[in-house]
């Protein structure tokens, strides 16, 4: 899956900024990671365990949970990470604290939480800024808080002086 997103950001000419949610930020990072010919950009990973997550370990354990998950989330998710940013592409990341979603149902999240991630499986030593926002985990797809954030950041690398 990395391969193809980065074979579809070199199809652009200047600065590609990206924003993903959950896993699919954890994709974004893992590519981003492995190319390094990429055009520039700036990124903004939303309610990504960047570190793993304590529900999709929860679920891995059930004798069918790792097909339930499948492959890719298995991975990048069911699995405790020690990930690090040290490349000079702006990160920041935007984690929720609204406690509404299926992930505490799976595991006891400590809080504060989105839901479905708690915040400290969002953080990354070395991204540019870490924001958290009184969302749920689905709830920041559609916030406007959340959009007004991730543009800001897209701007200027900054969420406007929050500083988490």
């Amino acid at each position: 899956m990395t391969d193809a997103l980065a074979r579809r950001l070199q199809t652009f000419d200047g600065p590609v900024h990206l924003v993903a949610h959950s896993l699919g930020g954890v994709v974004a990072l893992e590519t981003l990671a492995r190319a390094r010919d990429l055009p520039p950009g700036r990124v903004v990973l939303l309610g990504s365990p960047v570190q793993g997550s304590r529900a999709a370990r929860a679920v891995a354990a059930w004798s069918f949970g790792s097909h339930l998950l499948g492959p890719l989330a298995v991975a990048q998710l069911a699995r405790v990470h020690e990930r690090r940013w040290e490349l000079p592409r702006e990160i920041g990341l935007i984690a929720g604290s609204r406690s509404a979603g299926l992930g505490r149902l799976f595991a006891e999240l400590p809080q504060p939480n989105d839901g479905t991630v708690a915040v400290d499986e969002t953080r990354l030593p070395g991204a540019n800024a870490h924001l958290v926002l009184d969302v749920s985990h689905l709830g920041m797809l559609w916030s406007q808080p959340v959009a007004g954030a991730a543009a800001r950041f897209l701007a200027c690398g900054s969420f406007g002086g929050d500083p988490q």
